[in-house]
């Protein structure tokens, strides 16, 4: 039974004498039941024009329930609130999840303070095709089966531990349908007429994707403004979106980065820099515009398979690194990516093993386990008691060059005891590097640098790590980063 009662601010208002469970909003939206602990706030509607204070009861069929202090109740259509506090209903409460009601957007500076308490991730994703030769069903698998194996991936030691935790489990925001349906006679296996080509063959606008055109596809109505979209600098700003992949074919017409960032800059203390940002991806784009928060776009070649794209978010890692937008993120990976040979090993001549050109005679050589010798432009550089760090995306160790996941020689590492402390002297603990410990992996991606991609991830210092950093303190969950 319920009554009309005066409206406040514009509300309609219903008294309800029984109550409700809360369960599924609007849009596929699930509420979180944890209403018991709500506490009294200011609810905006979506014209901001009309405000209310009360506490959240519960959601049912579209319609939120809120509490005044009178302790009578009303509804109010969710569409009808303000994007805040349609975030606030979606989200969960519990601080260690992320996004949550009191952070939920790239760069927060939230994200600093509680960085320790956060025990799981889940971003949302805009997901677009531009392949005329693949439909929505095959990339919508296709990125499911991306964000299982991204997931498995941030659990770490979860090569040996059945126990560890998914840090990073990506939820997909919306599907964005961008082909040509049907496509014109002869491009039936070419990119979409929609695909934002760059004035040079093989290339990609970025900023095409900010733009209003593609905020009509994307569809996200403003809630202020009915008639209107939503556009990508709003939904990053909003948090209704905290990263973009784009799907499309690599021909003689297309190509783009794999994974492009603009990403803002901290100091040592991991303090944001007001004002300073730039860009850390594997490249980058110049026309790709700012929002204030750091954005990620990662692009797929629907040629390849998955284990190809895991290769974009390593190099991504590689990205963040090389950019220095984070001091404490750089010092720790250039280490553990072996991105510091000349400064470990004076004298060496390349600070990584990526100085090995391609379709040369350039290599890396082990006699023993405990020897590099590096040929370079026909000269051997020698590092006598060598021991592996963990690696990078193109060099396992042991790799004698770009992508070798097949080398036989045996070599010393620390890959999987990383700063863990646990060896003689209080070093890390060596052992043989062990291909079957990413082989595993071959079914999850089996192509390219896939399966190596997932077990050198679980190395890295993930939630619930045990490593050491310079000062003694435990490290920091690196996944955490990602959305600094």
């Amino acid at each position: 039974m319920k009554f009309s009662l005066p409206v406040l601010g514009g509300f309609a208002l219903l008294l309800f004498v029984t109550i409700s469970p809360p369960c599924h909003l609007a849009n596929g939206f699930v509420m979180s039941q944890e209403t018991a602990a709500e506490s009294t706030r200011l609810w905006v509607d979506a014209s901001g024009n009309h405000k209310l204070e009360a506490v959240l009861l519960g959601v049912e069929n579209g319609k939120v329930r809120l509490g005044k202090s009178s302790g009578s109740e009303i509804t109010v259509p969710l569409e009808k609130l303000s994007l805040a506090d349609q975030q606030y209903i979606r989200l969960p409460a519990d601080p260690t999840i992320w996004p949550n009601r009191q952070s939920y957007r790239n760069s927060d500076p939230w994200l600093v303070e509680n960085h320790d308490r956060i025990r799981v991730m889940r971003p949302r994703l805009l997901v677009i095709n531009f392949s005329n030769n693949r439909d929505m069903p095959w990339i919508r698998q296709r990125v499911d089966q991306t964000i299982k194996a991204l997931a498995e991936s941030t659990r770490y030691h979860g090569f040996a531990d059945p126990r560890a935790l998914e840090f990073v489990e990506y939820e997909v925001a919306k599907y964005i349908d961008m082909r040509d349906v049907p496509p014109p006679a002869g491009k039936e296996n070419r990119n979409s007429s929609r695909y934002p080509r760059g004035a040079r063959p093989g290339t990609t606008q970025y900023a095409p994707f900010y733009s209003n055109e593609f905020a009509q596809a994307y569809g996200f109505t403003d809630p202020a403004k009915p008639d209107r979209y939503l556009n990508l600098h709003e939904l990053i700003n909003t948090g209704l979106v905290h990263e973009l992949w784009f799907y499309g074919i690599h021909d003689d017409e297309v190509a783009a980065f794999e994974s492009v960032e603009f990403k803002q800059f901290y100091d040592d203390q991991l303090r944001p820099i007001r004002g300073k940002h730039g860009p850390a991806g594997n490249g980058h784009p110049d026309d790709m515009p700012w929002s204030g928060r750091s954005f990620r776009i990662t692009w797929f070649n629907t040629d390849r398979g998955l284990g190809c794209g895991m290769e974009n978010f390593g190099h991504a890692l590689e990205g963040v690194a090389n950019s220095g937008a984070i001091p404490y993120y750089k010092r720790y990976f250039d280490e553990f990516a072996e991105f510091d040979l000349d400064k470990r090993y004076p004298g060496f001549p390349v600070s990584r093993l990526y100085g090995i050109r391609m379709g040369t005679d350039d290599r890396a050589e082990y006699p023993d386990a405990t020897t590099l010798v590096l040929q370079l432009d026909g000269k051997p550089y020698t590092i006598n008691n060598y021991v592996a760090m963990g690696g990078n995306v193109h060099f396992p160790p042991g790799a004698r060059g770009h992508y070798d996941l097949a080398s036989p020689f045996v070599v010393k590492t620390v890959i999987e005891n990383y700063r863990l402390r646990n060896g003689v002297g209080g070093k890390d603990a060596v052992h043989d590097f062990d291909p079957a410990r990413f082989r595993q992996y071959e079914r999850l991606a089996p192509d390219c640098m896939g399966p190596w991609m997932i077990y050198w991830r679980q190395c890295m210092p993930g939630y619930g790590n045990r490593c050491v950093d310079d000062h003694g303190k435990l490290m920091k969950n690196w996944w955490v980063f990602l959305f600094y």
